[in-house]
């Protein structure tokens, strides 16, 4: 299995590989297509992460000390975002992701690219996985 980090490497190179950011968000909204299908029962109010615009919903299977992701969004862009993170670390251990820094993603330069409202949203999903780890630490 690889390491967070390994995966985290990737994730920052399959990004650099291109220039425009055009294309960068493309890669994003593919990365959304690739999401499995998330139930609609599971579309609930506590599975609804705060402080982005879209709806973005994150559910969380416990399994041993491992963190398991699914999400959806009702926006693309977001949907390819919360894609991008539940990749990285879903089926981590709690502890890995809850002393994780995030730092990858200033590598991608996600923040800077993002208008600001979505940049929040991306603050805001990566807060609720941490806490979400935290949780199980």
């Amino acid at each position: 299995m690889k390491t967070l980090q390994e995966i985290q490497a990737e994730v920052v190179e399959d990004f650099s590989m291109y220039d425009e950011w055009l294309d960068k968000y493309e890669y994003l909204i593919d990365l959304g297509h690739r999401l499995e299908p998330f139930p609609e029962e599971l579309k609930t109010e506590d599975r609804l992460i705060k402080g982005c615009q879209s709806r973005v919903w994150l559910d969380t299977v416990v399994d041993g000390d491992r963190l398991f992701f699914r999400a959806d969004s009702d926006a693309i862009i977001t949907k390819g975002i919360i894609s991008l993170l539940i990749g990285v670390y879903s089926g981590r251990t709690a502890r890995e992701i809850a002393e994780d820094d995030f730092s990858f993603i200033g590598q991608l330069g996600l923040r800077e690219n993002l208008s600001p409202t979505r940049a929040g949203g991306l603050a805001s999903m990566i807060d609720t996985i941490r806490r979400t780890a935290q949780k199980y630490v």
